[in-house]
């Protein structure tokens, strides 16, 4: 007989937590943290220029 692939979903409808997200939140940090340190030795993370700065501080939550 076939076998049936499982859902991400449980019975109840919700999505299992899987990858990054089961994680705790400090092991998540712990990780972006090292990515973001790479990105900017590689030289190709972003950095914002103080207009671009002013600019996001003003949107705030705005869309």
């Amino acid at each position: 007989m076939a076998q049936q692939k499982q859902s991400a979903t449980d019975k109840k409808g919700a999505t299992a937590k899987r990858g990054f997200a089961s994680m705790d939140e400090e092991k998540q940090r712990e990780i972006a943290s090292k990515g973001g340190h790479a990105a900017h030795e590689k030289g190709s993370a972003h950095e914002f220029t103080q207009e671009e700065a002013k600019k996001a501080g003003q949107k705030g939550g705005k869309k």
